[in-house]
């Protein structure tokens, strides 16, 4: 883990064992660096300070802030615990899935949206798609350690699973046929599906989504990011679930 706020959370969440917190030696005093060294200590997480050229060398991404964690895996949940209701109320699921995205800013910046959304559970395919690399978590500043994260070996497969279960599949499409701001299934169990980064759905999660839908664009660009229109898809569901809760 590395960025101050992605190590924060992972600290305050608890979630999963931190072996270790390294900190660069040349950094400035910060109220976040407080927290970090405050949690590991409360956490009894050993810290150690190193010299930059060293910290550099330990770190993956290129803007770790100065703060890298070595901690346990992220849990997988498994499919099967994200297709029931969740929450202390009880609420319907709110699943995203994640068709082939292959940058890890990109995952991370969606896992992000997709947590400040309410999303409760999200499933990534094991293969031709970014893994929860160090870059993808830093994006996601945190997030990845608050949401509940399910690997399949096909989406295909798990959408299948999650018709039987009585969880509508809906796909973001530049050619769906209805605008995301009228989708009706939106307060029911519900799963958003959105495509890779310039291909969109593969064709076979495109058949077995039980419908389309489609962000209105209204300037001269053709298409959206794809982290930028998961943020749009997901706080449009996330508004009509809260309208009906």
């Amino acid at each position: 883990m590395e960025g101050r706020q992605a190590v924060r959370e992972l600290l305050l969440a608890g979630t999963r064992r931190t072996r270790e917190v390294i900190l660069a030696g040349d950094l400035d005093p910060a109220p976040i660096l407080d927290d970090i060294i405050d949690l590991a200590d409360e956490h009894k997480v050993t810290i150690r300070e190193v010299a930059r050229s060293k910290f550099e060398s330990m770190a993956r991404t290129e803007a770790p802030q100065g703060v890298v964690a070595f901690a346990a895996p992220l849990e997988d949940h498994g499919l099967e615990a994200l297709l029931t209701s969740s929450g202390p109320a009880g609420r319907p699921p709110f699943l995203l899935l994640l068709d082939g995205v292959t940058d890890p800013g990109n995952l991370g910046a969606i896992l992000r949206s997709a947590e400040c959304a309410g999303v409760t559970g999200v499933v990534l395919p094991r293969h031709r798609a970014v893994r929860v690399t160090a870059m993808a978590a830093k994006s996601a500043a945190g997030a990845i350690e608050h949401l509940r994260l399910a690997t399949v070996s096909g989406l295909p497969k798990a959408m299948t699973r999650l018709t039987q279960v009585g969880i509508w599949s809906v796909g973001l499409d530049i050619g769906g046929l209805d605008p995301i701001h009228d989708l009706t299934v939106a307060d029911g169990p519900v799963a958003l599906v959105m495509g890779a980064e310039g291909a969109g759905l593969s064709r076979l999660v495109r058949e077995r989504c039980d419908t389309l839908a489609h962000i209105p664009l209204r300037g001269v660009l053709a298409s959206m990011n794809v982290s930028a229109a998961a943020a749009v898809a997901l706080f449009e569901v996330s508004r009509r679930r809260e309208q009906h809760a």
